[in-house]
């Protein structure tokens, strides 16, 4: 979709009390630009970079600024806050139809581009994966380790940004991840929006199977136990095949599961274990 390397243009930079934010306008497809956020540690270089991959909500006005505004279904403080003072640099893009790009409404693109046999959901991974590689393009992050993160749209960006490209070290998904088999038993597959359905996975690819390409390396996941978008059926069969995965590749510490008591959001614990992951990472 480029004809070369993906480019950027640095807007504006601002301090805050948490980071130095810089705000850019990227070239990652032919088509339009991409707004994105990337935060540095104020007193020392970064030893790690955060993709950080925004939700859903039907919250089209809100984009990569969930990292420093947060949203409901996230705890307090955002993201944007406590990332930077654990010594990550934070990279964000507004997605296809979000914040700056929500000109385009995503029903009318779903539909526009099934019919030139294309998908909404792939042009989203293609900007999240070229952005990735812009940002390696830059001047002391080409070696640094990389840890994808996201809720619910964004912990399913996380997870297939970390399948497709080897490079990225480790992933962090909260309230999404369940197999799509028992989404089908329970209804819940309608409850996800038309962005999330991709002709013909069914037949060729399992929930398990996108996450096995994330093996051996680290891959946290967490789940509410009363969220219709992981039923438990499906939550377990994921467990089982990623215990299974790991411990054929002799890596039976890469992979944890957490089932939290609540729905379709991120809890003071699910937080806690975020943080302890990206320390450990």
């Amino acid at each position: 979709m480029l004809d070369g390397p993906p480019a950027g243009n640095l807007l504006k930079t601002e301090i805050t009390e948490f980071a130095r934010v810089e705000h850019w306008t990227l070239s990652l497809n032919s088509e339009e630009p991409v707004p994105a956020l990337l935060l540095h540690p104020l007193r020392e270089p970064p030893h790690g970079i955060v993709l950080y991959c925004h939700a859903h909500g039907n919250r089209f006005e809100m984009g990569c600024d969930e990292l420093l505004k947060g949203r409901p279904a996230i705890q307090s403080p955002p993201y944007g806050e406590v990332l930077p003072a654990m010594g990550y640099a934070v990279l964000a893009i507004d997605h296809w139809c979000f914040g700056e790009r929500a000109a385009k409404s995503e029903r009318a693109m779903v539909k526009l581009l099934l019919w030139e046999g294309k998908t909404l959901w792939g042009y989203r991974v293609h900007d999240t994966l070229v952005a990735l590689e812009w940002l390696r393009l830059q001047a002391g992050f080409a070696n640094l380790p990389v840890t994808t993160l996201g809720l619910s749209m964004g912990s399913t960006m996380a997870i297939w940004a970390a399948a497709l490209d080897p490079s990225i070290t480790a992933c962090v998904d909260l309230c999404c991840l369940a197999e799509f088999a028992p989404l089908l038993t329970t209804g819940g597959f309608d409850l996800h929006g038309e962005y999330f359905f991709v002709p013909g996975l069914l037949t060729e690819f399992s929930a398990a199977e996108i996450s096995a390409l994330i093996a051996p390396r680290r891959h946290l996941s967490m789940v509410g136990i009363g969220d219709p978008l992981t039923p438990l059926d499906g939550v377990a069969s994921i467990a089982a095949a990623m215990v299974d995965t790991y411990r054929a590749l002799g890596a039976t510490n890469g992979w944890t599961q957490y089932l939290s008591p609540e729905g379709h959001i991120e809890t003071a614990e699910m937080r806690d274990l975020v943080l302890r992951e990206l320390k450990r990472n």
